[in-house]
Protein backbone atom coordinates (compact mmCIF):
# COMPACT_ATOMS: atom_id res chain seq x y z
CA UNK A 1 0.00 0.00 0.00
CA UNK A 2 3.15 2.58 0.79
CA UNK A 3 4.45 1.88 -2.88
CA UNK A 4 1.22 2.82 -4.47
CA UNK A 5 0.17 6.00 -1.92
CA UNK A 6 3.80 6.86 -2.44
CA UNK A 7 4.19 7.51 -5.88
CA UNK A 8 5.39 11.06 -7.07
CA UNK A 9 7.23 12.77 -9.84
CA UNK A 10 10.96 11.30 -10.59
CA UNK A 11 12.34 14.91 -9.03
CA UNK A 12 11.58 14.38 -5.53
CA UNK A 13 11.15 10.19 -5.51
CA UNK A 14 13.92 9.25 -3.50
CA UNK A 15 13.42 11.63 -0.22
CA UNK A 16 9.44 11.10 -1.19
CA UNK A 17 9.47 7.27 -0.42
CA UNK A 18 11.42 8.03 2.52
CA UNK A 19 9.08 9.89 3.96
CA UNK A 20 5.68 8.11 2.84
CA UNK A 21 6.55 4.61 3.84
CA UNK A 22 7.24 6.18 7.38
CA UNK A 23 4.20 6.58 9.53
CA UNK A 24 6.07 7.14 12.34
CA UNK A 25 7.99 10.21 10.36
CA UNK A 26 4.44 12.00 10.76
CA UNK A 27 3.26 13.66 13.66
CA UNK A 28 -0.57 13.27 15.02
CA UNK A 29 -0.90 17.45 14.41
CA UNK A 30 2.36 18.77 13.69
CA UNK A 31 3.02 22.86 13.96
CA UNK A 32 0.92 25.12 11.99
CA UNK A 33 2.19 27.82 9.80
CA UNK A 34 1.82 31.12 10.15
CA UNK A 35 0.62 31.68 6.67
CA UNK A 36 -0.24 29.33 3.30
CA UNK A 37 -0.29 30.50 0.14
CA UNK A 38 -1.81 28.74 -2.29
CA UNK A 39 -1.17 29.40 -6.42
CA UNK A 40 -3.26 28.27 -9.12
CA UNK A 41 -1.55 27.53 -12.77
CA UNK A 42 -4.71 27.05 -14.86
CA UNK A 43 -5.43 24.18 -16.77
CA UNK A 44 -1.72 22.61 -16.87
CA UNK A 45 -1.69 19.16 -18.05
CA UNK A 46 0.77 16.72 -15.41
CA UNK A 47 2.29 15.01 -18.48
CA UNK A 48 3.61 18.81 -20.08
CA UNK A 49 4.77 19.20 -16.78
CA UNK A 50 6.74 16.43 -16.37
CA UNK A 51 8.09 17.23 -20.15
CA UNK A 52 8.91 20.99 -18.60
CA UNK A 53 10.63 19.62 -15.59
CA UNK A 54 12.73 17.23 -17.36
CA UNK A 55 14.26 19.98 -19.44
CA UNK A 56 14.65 22.46 -16.29
CA UNK A 57 11.88 25.02 -17.61
CA UNK A 58 10.25 25.59 -14.26
CA UNK A 59 13.21 26.24 -11.66
CA UNK A 60 11.27 27.40 -9.06
CA UNK A 61 8.73 24.96 -9.09
CA UNK A 62 11.22 22.66 -8.71
CA UNK A 63 12.83 24.48 -6.10
CA UNK A 64 9.78 24.35 -4.39
CA UNK A 65 9.01 20.70 -4.51
CA UNK A 66 12.71 20.03 -3.27
CA UNK A 67 11.78 21.35 -0.70
CA UNK A 68 8.23 19.76 -0.05
CA UNK A 69 7.02 17.20 -2.76
CA UNK A 70 5.68 17.07 -6.75
CA UNK A 71 2.58 14.56 -6.21
CA UNK A 72 0.17 13.31 -8.62
CA UNK A 73 -3.64 14.51 -8.34
CA UNK A 74 -6.73 12.92 -10.61
CA UNK A 75 -9.90 14.21 -11.62
CA UNK A 76 -12.73 12.19 -11.03
CA UNK A 77 -15.19 14.78 -12.08
CA UNK A 78 -15.89 17.62 -14.67
CA UNK A 79 -12.88 19.05 -15.76
CA UNK A 80 -13.62 22.54 -16.00
CA UNK A 81 -12.76 25.90 -14.29
CA UNK A 82 -15.95 26.21 -11.84
CA UNK A 83 -16.29 22.56 -10.99
CA UNK A 84 -11.79 22.62 -10.53
CA UNK A 85 -11.63 25.58 -8.06
CA UNK A 86 -14.71 25.11 -6.21
CA UNK A 87 -14.04 21.17 -5.02
CA UNK A 88 -10.08 22.21 -4.34
CA UNK A 89 -11.27 25.07 -2.48
CA UNK A 90 -14.13 23.61 -0.19
CA UNK A 91 -12.86 19.68 -0.39
CA UNK A 92 -16.11 18.91 -1.08
CA UNK A 93 -17.35 17.22 -4.22
CA UNK A 94 -20.43 19.23 -6.12
CA UNK A 95 -23.59 17.37 -4.90
CA UNK A 96 -22.18 19.87 -1.82
CA UNK A 97 -21.76 22.84 -3.11
CA UNK A 98 -23.80 23.11 -6.70
CA UNK A 99 -20.84 23.92 -8.05
CA UNK A 100 -20.92 20.74 -10.93
CA UNK A 101 -19.60 22.42 -14.12
CA UNK A 102 -19.14 25.34 -16.35
CA UNK A 103 -22.63 25.31 -17.10
CA UNK A 104 -24.24 24.12 -14.01
CA UNK A 105 -23.49 26.11 -10.89
CA UNK A 106 -24.71 27.83 -8.10
CA UNK A 107 -23.34 29.83 -4.96
CA UNK A 108 -21.41 28.09 -2.80
CA UNK A 109 -22.90 27.42 0.43
CA UNK A 110 -22.18 30.03 3.06
CA UNK A 111 -19.17 28.58 5.54
CA UNK A 112 -17.91 25.90 2.66
CA UNK A 113 -14.70 27.91 1.60
CA UNK A 114 -11.31 27.27 2.48
CA UNK A 115 -11.54 30.75 3.35
CA UNK A 116 -14.90 30.68 5.70
CA UNK A 117 -13.22 27.99 7.55
CA UNK A 118 -9.90 29.91 8.39
CA UNK A 119 -12.12 32.66 9.41
CA UNK A 120 -13.95 30.73 11.90
CA UNK A 121 -10.72 28.88 12.89
CA UNK A 122 -9.05 31.39 14.03
CA UNK A 123 -11.24 34.42 14.53
CA UNK A 124 -11.63 37.13 12.13
CA UNK A 125 -9.43 39.62 13.44
CA UNK A 126 -6.80 37.14 13.76
CA UNK A 127 -6.27 35.45 10.08
CA UNK A 128 -6.17 38.00 6.40
CA UNK A 129 -7.64 35.52 3.83
CA UNK A 130 -7.78 36.75 0.12
CA UNK A 131 -8.30 35.62 -3.41
CA UNK A 132 -6.76 37.61 -6.72
CA UNK A 133 -7.84 36.13 -9.55
CA UNK A 134 -6.99 36.29 -12.93
CA UNK A 135 -10.55 34.79 -14.57
CA UNK A 136 -13.72 36.61 -14.51
CA UNK A 137 -16.70 34.52 -14.54
CA UNK A 138 -15.47 30.84 -13.63
CA UNK A 139 -13.93 31.95 -10.47
CA UNK A 140 -16.54 34.46 -10.09
CA UNK A 141 -18.24 36.26 -7.48
CA UNK A 142 -21.43 37.89 -9.31
CA UNK A 143 -25.06 37.44 -7.73
CA UNK A 144 -28.71 37.14 -9.69
CA UNK A 145 -28.68 39.88 -12.30
CA UNK A 146 -24.89 41.04 -12.14
CA UNK A 147 -22.07 40.14 -13.89
CA UNK A 148 -23.85 39.70 -17.38
CA UNK A 149 -21.19 41.40 -19.43
CA UNK A 150 -17.23 41.25 -18.81
CA UNK A 151 -14.92 44.49 -17.85
CA UNK A 152 -14.47 45.28 -21.56
CA UNK A 153 -18.65 45.08 -22.46
CA UNK A 154 -18.25 41.37 -24.07
CA UNK A 155 -21.65 39.24 -23.38
CA UNK A 156 -20.88 36.01 -20.83
CA UNK A 157 -20.75 32.71 -23.42
CA UNK A 158 -24.58 31.70 -24.76
CA UNK A 159 -24.35 28.57 -22.31
CA UNK A 160 -23.80 30.73 -19.61
CA UNK A 161 -26.60 32.96 -20.60
CA UNK A 162 -28.76 30.06 -20.22
CA UNK A 163 -27.71 28.34 -17.18
CA UNK A 164 -28.52 32.15 -15.72
CA UNK A 165 -31.75 32.13 -17.58
CA UNK A 166 -32.34 28.69 -16.26
CA UNK A 167 -32.04 29.27 -12.37
CA UNK A 168 -33.87 32.49 -12.71
CA UNK A 169 -36.82 31.24 -14.40
CA UNK A 170 -36.78 28.00 -11.73
CA UNK A 171 -36.36 30.62 -8.66
CA UNK A 172 -33.04 29.18 -7.92
CA UNK A 173 -30.33 30.68 -5.85
CA UNK A 174 -28.62 32.00 -9.17
CA UNK A 175 -25.08 33.51 -8.60
CA UNK A 176 -21.37 31.95 -9.25
CA UNK A 177 -19.56 30.01 -7.04
CA UNK A 178 -18.54 32.77 -4.78
CA UNK A 179 -21.22 35.01 -4.83
CA UNK A 180 -21.87 34.14 -0.76
CA UNK A 181 -17.61 33.24 -0.17
CA UNK A 182 -16.70 37.03 -1.19
CA UNK A 183 -18.79 38.32 1.55
CA UNK A 184 -17.29 36.12 4.36
CA UNK A 185 -13.73 37.23 3.52
CA UNK A 186 -11.67 40.15 3.70
CA UNK A 187 -10.37 40.55 -0.33
CA UNK A 188 -11.82 38.96 -3.40
CA UNK A 189 -10.71 40.33 -6.33
CA UNK A 190 -11.36 38.26 -9.70
CA UNK A 191 -10.80 39.40 -13.35
CA UNK A 192 -7.58 40.79 -13.50
CA UNK A 193 -6.67 39.20 -16.53
CA UNK A 194 -3.05 38.06 -17.64
CA UNK A 195 -0.71 36.94 -15.58
CA UNK A 196 1.36 40.37 -15.02
CA UNK A 197 -1.92 41.91 -13.61
CA UNK A 198 -2.13 39.06 -10.99
CA UNK A 199 1.49 39.10 -9.93
CA UNK A 200 1.47 42.62 -9.45
CA UNK A 201 -1.48 42.44 -7.38
CA UNK A 202 -0.50 39.37 -5.43
CA UNK A 203 3.12 41.54 -4.30
CA UNK A 204 1.10 44.45 -3.46
CA UNK A 205 -1.66 42.48 -0.93
CA UNK A 206 1.84 40.77 0.08
CA UNK A 207 3.59 44.30 0.83
CA UNK A 208 0.02 45.42 3.03
CA UNK A 209 -1.07 42.27 4.74
CA UNK A 210 2.20 39.94 4.20
CA UNK A 211 3.33 40.20 7.48
CA UNK A 212 -0.01 39.36 9.31
CA UNK A 213 -1.21 35.97 9.53
CA UNK A 214 -2.82 35.16 5.76
CA UNK A 215 -4.24 32.76 4.00
CA UNK A 216 -3.77 33.82 0.12
CA UNK A 217 -5.33 31.97 -3.42
CA UNK A 218 -3.08 33.78 -6.61
CA UNK A 219 -5.17 32.54 -9.42
CA UNK A 220 -3.20 33.01 -12.75
CA UNK A 221 -5.61 32.10 -16.09
CA UNK A 222 -2.59 30.45 -17.86
CA UNK A 223 -2.01 28.24 -19.48
CA UNK A 224 -5.81 27.39 -19.69
CA UNK A 225 -6.05 30.70 -22.22
CA UNK A 226 -2.96 29.91 -24.69
CA UNK A 227 -3.96 26.09 -24.24
CA UNK A 228 -7.59 27.36 -26.29
CA UNK A 229 -6.16 29.61 -28.62
CA UNK A 230 -3.02 27.53 -30.21
CA UNK A 231 -3.27 23.95 -28.05
CA UNK A 232 -1.78 22.09 -25.86
CA UNK A 233 1.78 21.21 -27.28
CA UNK A 234 2.12 24.93 -28.41
CA UNK A 235 5.12 27.23 -27.69
CA UNK A 236 2.92 29.54 -26.25
CA UNK A 237 1.30 27.29 -23.67
CA UNK A 238 4.75 26.49 -22.49
CA UNK A 239 5.73 29.78 -22.47
CA UNK A 240 2.56 30.93 -20.45
CA UNK A 241 3.76 27.94 -17.84
CA UNK A 242 7.44 29.59 -17.92
CA UNK A 243 6.18 32.72 -17.06
CA UNK A 244 4.10 31.47 -14.54
CA UNK A 245 7.35 30.16 -12.93
CA UNK A 246 8.85 33.10 -13.46
CA UNK A 247 5.95 34.84 -10.93
CA UNK A 248 6.55 31.85 -8.66
CA UNK A 249 9.81 32.84 -8.18
CA UNK A 250 8.53 36.61 -7.65
CA UNK A 251 6.19 35.92 -4.79
CA UNK A 252 8.69 33.54 -3.14
CA UNK A 253 11.32 37.20 -2.84
CA UNK A 254 8.52 39.08 -2.03
CA UNK A 255 7.98 36.61 1.38
CA UNK A 256 11.76 36.78 1.52
CA UNK A 257 11.59 40.31 1.47
CA UNK A 258 9.45 40.92 4.17
CA UNK A 259 11.12 38.61 6.11
CA UNK A 260 8.05 35.62 6.74
CA UNK A 261 9.25 32.97 4.37
CA UNK A 262 10.04 30.34 6.74
CA UNK A 263 6.55 31.08 8.25
CA UNK A 264 4.62 29.96 5.06
CA UNK A 265 3.69 27.49 3.06
CA UNK A 266 2.81 27.58 -0.40
CA UNK A 267 0.91 24.66 -2.59
CA UNK A 268 0.73 24.96 -6.22
CA UNK A 269 -1.68 23.11 -8.57
CA UNK A 270 -4.09 23.41 -11.29
CA UNK A 271 -7.82 22.87 -11.60
CA UNK A 272 -7.85 20.55 -14.60
CA UNK A 273 -5.68 19.34 -17.28
CA UNK A 274 -5.95 19.56 -20.82
CA UNK A 275 -6.61 17.57 -23.70
CA UNK A 276 -3.58 16.17 -25.53
CA UNK A 277 -2.20 18.49 -28.22
CA UNK A 278 -5.83 20.02 -28.69
CA UNK A 279 -7.73 23.41 -27.95
CA UNK A 280 -9.71 21.56 -25.17
CA UNK A 281 -10.02 20.31 -21.64
CA UNK A 282 -12.93 18.23 -22.22
CA UNK A 283 -11.29 14.36 -20.55
CA UNK A 284 -8.33 16.23 -18.35
CA UNK A 285 -7.90 14.57 -15.29
CA UNK A 286 -4.48 14.14 -14.76
CA UNK A 287 -2.91 17.16 -12.86
CA UNK A 288 -0.30 17.59 -10.15
CA UNK A 289 0.62 19.45 -6.50
CA UNK A 290 3.87 21.22 -5.90
CA UNK A 291 4.28 22.58 -2.43
CA UNK A 292 7.60 23.29 -0.12
CA UNK A 293 5.03 21.36 2.86
CA UNK A 294 7.65 18.30 3.71
CA UNK A 295 4.66 16.26 5.00
CA UNK A 296 2.49 15.88 2.22
CA UNK A 297 3.52 11.78 1.54
CA UNK A 298 0.80 10.26 -1.21
CA UNK A 299 -0.45 11.73 -4.46
CA UNK A 300 -4.37 12.56 -4.04
CA UNK A 301 -7.74 13.58 -5.76
CA UNK A 302 -8.86 17.53 -6.32
CA UNK A 303 -11.03 17.48 -3.01
CA UNK A 304 -7.79 16.62 -1.12
CA UNK A 305 -6.34 19.89 -1.86
CA UNK A 306 -8.55 21.79 1.11
CA UNK A 307 -8.35 18.97 3.81
CA UNK A 308 -4.64 19.13 2.80
CA UNK A 309 -4.52 23.22 4.06
CA UNK A 310 -6.56 22.85 6.36
CA UNK A 311 -5.15 20.06 8.44
CA UNK A 312 -1.84 21.80 8.06
CA UNK A 313 -3.43 25.13 10.04
CA UNK A 314 -4.48 22.47 12.51
CA UNK A 315 -8.32 22.52 12.12
CA UNK A 316 -9.87 19.58 13.37
CA UNK A 317 -11.26 17.80 10.32
CA UNK A 318 -13.34 15.86 11.74
CA UNK A 319 -15.62 18.11 13.57
CA UNK A 320 -16.58 20.10 10.36
CA UNK A 321 -19.88 20.05 9.16
CA UNK A 322 -20.86 18.30 6.11
CA UNK A 323 -17.94 16.40 6.31
CA UNK A 324 -15.16 17.31 3.64
CA UNK A 325 -15.28 14.46 1.01
CA UNK A 326 -11.36 15.04 0.30
CA UNK A 327 -8.57 13.31 2.83
CA UNK A 328 -5.72 15.27 3.69
CA UNK A 329 -2.39 14.51 1.49
CA UNK A 330 0.00 14.23 4.73
CA UNK A 331 -2.03 11.37 6.07
CA UNK A 332 -2.38 7.94 4.46
CA UNK A 333 -5.73 7.16 3.09
CA UNK A 334 -7.35 3.78 2.46
CA UNK A 335 -10.49 4.15 0.38
CA UNK A 336 -13.46 2.72 1.27
CA UNK A 337 -14.44 -0.68 -1.05
CA UNK A 338 -17.74 0.53 -1.86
Amino acid sequence: MCGRNARVFPLVVGVALLVACSAAALPAQPQAPKNILLIGWDALQRNHLKEMIARNEVPNLEALAAKGNLVAIDILRTTDTKAGWAQILTGYEPEVTGVFSNGRFQPIPVGYTVFERLEQFFGPDHIYTAAVIGKLHHVGAAGPGEGAVGPTGAALPRRQRRARAREQSSGGPFGEPYYLTKDHMDLFEEGLGVADNVGARALQVLDERGRDRFFMFIHFAEPDHPGHAHGENSQQYTDSVKHDDEWLGKIIAKLEELGVRDQTLIYVTADHGFDEGLTSHNDAPYVWLATDDPLVRRRGLREDVAPTILWRYGVELPKLDPPLDGHPLQRPYRPPLW
